[in-house]
């Protein structure tokens, strides 16, 4: 009889070795990460965000940049796809374009949380973080509508490819509309620097009578800024969207940059890898999550840390 219990403690404690042991084996679980373009430093803390908050909780991302490229971003989601990857976090290049990839994401049961910037088939991915971008943009309007009371000539370096961009721009027009403002020059920059400065090149030039211009985020309003700044054109006010490092330290000066719809590309990044842990353990989410925009200008800059993303 000894020898059966015996035997019997033996088996339990086996048992329950071996249950601790699965217990404490933890499944790796490892996410895709794929945006516009990481040259934007919006885009580069907010994967460094979403990456220092997955891998507190043991598990890996995995980031691939299309640098701007509809078919790159394709290309790159179908191997994120066949490296087994349990979610996507994913901003896209286009809204329209990407849908191959959201379809191939769905037949590999894939879970997709779009950040930032919509795509156009919103049934294709399982939840939407990103900022109240028709506000951003609206938020600057209004800045401008009170520098020119009596409206004025305007320039826009739009990209509207981009869900995001294009609700800034429109939100941009309807707080202008009726105040006196024309838009004399619209281009599509398409968040691109180099264009940017081109564009704003030949608006000099086409026309001088410009006294505003828009960017459609802070890269492109910064490089509208330093190409004009070349030409001695400092008198044409500045607006940008992103809440950036940089920007704020050019509202700071209180010189001809005037203001930026800011956003937080942390907020963003933290509330996106919630929605996605929960979506992964089948818990409650809510599908769309709006993020608040708020203006940063030469009146409440001093209230901001100008070395660091908010």
């Amino acid at each position: 009889m000894k020898r059966i219990m015996t035997i019997c403690l033996l088996a339990l404690f086996a048992s329950s070795v071996m249950f601790v042991g699965c217990k404490r084996e933890k499944q790796v679980r490892t996410f895709g990460f794929t945006c516009f373009y990481l040259g934007n430093p919006f885009f580069t803390i907010l994967e460094k965000t979403i990456r220092e908050e997955v891998e507190k909780n043991g598990d890996r991302l995995i980031t691939v940049d299309p640098d701007r490229d509809r078919e790159r971003q394709v290309s790159q989601i179908e191997e994120l796809i066949s490296q087994k990857i349990d979610a996507l976090f994913l901003n896209p290049v286009d809204l329209e374009a990407i849908r191959p990839a959201l379809v191939s994401l769905n037949k590999a049961n894939i879970p997709v949380i779009n950040f930032d910037s919509e795509v156009k088939d919103i049934d294709l991915v399982a939840a939407y973080v990103g900022s109240d971008n028709k506000n951003a943009g609206y938020i600057c309007g209004v800045d401008m509508v009170k520098r020119f009371p009596n409206g004025g000539p305007i320039a826009i370096l739009d990209s509207p490819a981009r869900i995001s961009t294009r609700n800034r721009i429109n939100g941009f027009k309807e707080a202008i509309e009726g105040k006196g403002f024309t838009i004399v020059f619209l281009r599509d920059a398409q968040g691109n620097v180099s264009l940017a400065r081109n564009y704003t090149e030949e608006m000099l030039k086409s026309n001088p009578e410009v006294v505003a211009l828009i960017g459609s985020n802070d890269l492109v309003a910064l490089a509208a800024y330093a190409t004009c700044q070349s030409a001695g054109r400092t008198d044409i006010l500045i607006y940008g969207v992103d809440g950036s490092p940089a920007a704020k330290a050019e509202i700071a000066k209180r010189g001809q940059f005037a203001g930026t719809g800011a956003q937080s590309p942390i907020n963003i990044a933290k509330t996106s890898v919630e929605v996605a842990y929960k979506i992964l353990n089948k818990q409650h989410y809510e599908k769309n999550v709006p993020i608040t925009t708020f203006m940063i200008n030469q009146d409440n800059i001093d209230d901001y840390d100008i070395n660091s993303w908010q």
